[in-house]
């Protein structure tokens, strides 16, 4: 089994910052990719940013430029950073890994409203 746990999720004001974080802990030898989705109440999830055990990375169109995703392999964790927030941004925010299949963790919610 493998447990991911998020948090820095929050309240910010439009084109404020978060950092978000995702620490994952159990049978995780070689989770690879780790990554970032959004998800609207109502709504399907939506890729945001992925980053592989090498450092490659990709993101969705909506937040290239203003969010950037990052590893630290010896913590394995899972960080995104996000600048220039705007309202449209508001989601709850879930990690997830893949070790043989895809893990998630619980969300954490982020409002950008002023």
């Amino acid at each position: 089994q493998v447990q991911l746990v998020e948090s820095g999720g929050g309240l910010v004001q439009p084109g404020g910052s978060l950092r978000l974080s995702c620490a994952a802990s159990g049978s995780i030898c070689n989770i690879n990719p780790m990554g970032w989705y959004g998800q609207t109440p109502g709504k399907q999830r939506e890729a945001g940013a992925t980053i592989t055990g090498d450092g490659s990375t990709t993101y969705a169109d909506s937040v290239k430029g203003r969010f950037t995703i990052s590893r630290d392999n010896g913590k394995i964790t899972v960080y995104l950073q996000m600048n220039s927030l705007k309202p449209e941004d508001t989601d709850v925010y879930y990690c997830y890994g893949i070790v043989l299949k895809r893990y998630w963790g619980q969300g954490t919610q982020v409002t950008v409203s002023s």
